[in-house]
């Protein structure tokens, strides 16, 4: 369908950044003084805003969610150098390839607009993508629907237009939550099985099989 509007999840669907976020997450938990976490655990969480990824693992209070927030920013920077993200298999020349037939192709990420950018910068995707919503954009994260109808309201499009692309189960019940028809990818951070449990329309094992539903 040409003209379709794509809300891709950023990490672990675009860009394969799971070792450089559980290193961040296991870095914040060491230095703030929690138990150890392991990094399947961190990566379990990938996908929800910055504070609950850790209120997801630890029972504690809001201001050390804070806290923790604040480290893993700082240690981020720091372990970011170039060439620690790449983007998996695919994506670079599927994106030309749906926005060249048409589609209007978006962003919707629990990690800040500023990162996003840049990195979309950096893989010099940023000319095919039309829209980005950070965490920092939303009044109500993924898994609630609210980045999702906020794309289609400001970009004019309706549910049965728009297709949500994810590997974790918040970005499917994000998109399912909207109305949209959603995508689950498997290569990511999430389980074959939590796509499946939740009912992804579809759910695909290399990026460019977006070409086979898309067009």
């Amino acid at each position: 369908m040409n003209k379709r509007l794509i809300i891709f999840d950023f990490d672990g669907t675009l860009a394969d950044t799971n070792a450089l976020i559980t290193k961040t997450m296991m870095m914040t938990i060491d230095e703030v003084g929690l138990e150890k976490r392991t990094r399947e655990q961190c990566a379990s969480c990938i996908g929800l805003p910055l504070a609950e990824c850790f209120k997801a693992l630890f029972s504690i209070s809001d201001e050390v969610c804070d806290l923790c927030a604040a480290t893993y920013r700082r240690l981020f920077e720091q372990n970011n150098v170039p060439g620690m993200v790449s983007l998996f298999p695919h994506v670079s020349e599927t994106i030309r390839q749906l926005h060249d037939k048409g589609c209007v192709l978006t962003i919707a990420t629990s990690r800040s607009h500023q990162s996003v950018v840049q990195f979309l910068q950096e893989f010099r995707l940023d000319r095919y993508v039309t829209y980005v919503l950070g965490a920092d954009d939303v009044e109500r994260a993924k898994p609630d629907p609210f980045p999702v109808t906020k794309t289609m309201s400001e970009l004019g499009y309706q549910p049965e237009e728009t297709l949500v692309v994810g590997d974790m189960k918040f970005d499917i019940l994000m998109g399912q939550r909207a109305g949209a028809q959603t995508v689950g990818v498997t290569y990511g951070n999430g389980t074959l099985a939590d796509l499946q449990e939740c009912r992804a329309d579809d759910v695909i094992d290399d990026f460019a099989d977006l070409l086979r539903i898309v067009v």
